[in-house]
């Protein structure tokens, strides 16, 4: 080589540029540190701060918008009559109270993923499965949470008595009408963990709902309702539970001993995050009549890196976030 000529430099990238070559590499040198740091600057336990904001859309009945970080949902709840007569196969008396929101339907959860939300989401695309489970799985913990009291659905009125009716009997309710929530989601914004989010909104919008003072008109045989603010009545839930979701980073491979991978666990994962982790865990925690939660749903999806450890800290994880979201959900 002759004198004075520079020797060639190793290739280099930058951080974004490596991220998106490589990006489990990337995550993975990340987390070896000893002390480790996601890519988004937070720890493996931080959830992003959210932030809410109730009564936006004027409209409905309820609503809320709430953000962690860059993912953003809104949530609307609109409130219509089902006519008991219209109903085909109305429920028996012996019927559990709590069963009766699911038999009749009378929660209607359905979530969409604005165009343009993510990368992902373009003009033109078909509708996303990811949509259409997300919806079910919030219909599903609406229902098993029992968090309505299905006599806040229902529209009474005192039946005149007849010649049936013993003399030291009140007057017989029955009821003529159910109140049906359409509870509309739409994220707006998505980077990462769409369920948590959705769920936080849909509590706080449940949570904003009033339903107008109602009654049935014998005269007219129809229900009629007050266009008063002031008579409505705001809708009761049992508690407010809290979703937790936990992602799962691992360097475990078919050529690796089970034994030689290792796995971290991230709270709140971005939507980078769920690109390169193919585990997740999802904790919904309700109070028990105390300050600690108890977990009313676990669920996991794909992997197998996670052990009772593991588990048993999302748990914990998932517990500590309840308590603070309860001032969060609460207005505190």
């Amino acid at each position: 080589m002759a004198n004075g000529t520079a020797k060639p430099t190793g290739l280099a990238f930058s951080r974004e540029t490596f991220a998106k070559l490589t990006p489990a590499p990337f995550l993975q040198a990340l987390l070896q540190q000893p002390d480790p740091i996601r890519p988004n600057g937070r720890s493996l336990d931080d959830f992003r701060t959210p932030t809410i904001n109730t009564g936006s859309l004027s409209h409905s009945n309820g609503s809320a918008v709430v953000r962690f970080g860059d993912t953003a949902v809104v949530c609307g709840v609109r409130a219509e009559i089902l006519l008991a007569s219209n109903i085909p196969h109305p429920p028996s008396e012996d019927i559990y109270d709590n069963d009766v929101v699911e038999r009749l339907g009378l929660l209607v959860p359905n979530l969409e993923l604005s165009t343009g939300c993510s990368p992902d989401h373009l003009p033109g695309n078909p509708p996303s499965t990811l949509a259409q489970a997300l919806s079910y799985r919030i219909l599903s913990l609406l229902h098993t949470s029992n968090l309505i009291d299905p006599e806040d659905l229902r529209i009474h009125h005192g039946a005149p008595p007849t010649e049936d009716d013993l003399p030291d009997e009140g007057p017989k309710i029955v009821t003529k009408a159910y109140w049906t929530l359409y509870i509309d989601i739409l994220c707006i914004a998505l980077d990462g963990n769409p369920f948590d989010a959705a769920w936080a909104a849909v509590m706080s919008a449940l949570q904003s709902t009033h339903l107008p003072k109602a009654w049935w008109d014998p005269d007219r045989e129809m229900i009629l309702c007050s266009p008063l603010a002031a008579e409505a009545s705001k809708l009761r839930l049992r508690d407010l539970p809290v979703a937790s979701t936990f992602a799962v980073f691992s360097t475990g491979s078919p050529l690796k001993q089970r034994r030689e991978a290792e796995s971290w666990v991230l709270a709140d994962p971005d939507e980078f995050e769920e690109g390169v982790c193919t585990e997740t865990v999802t904790a919904v925690v309700m109070s028990d009549g105390g300050d600690v939660g108890r977990i009313v749903r676990l669920e996991k999806s794909g992997g197998g890196a996670i052990g009772k450890a593991a588990m048993r800290r999302c748990v914990q994880m998932s517990q500590q976030r309840w308590r603070e979201w309860q001032g969060v959900l609460n207005g505190g």
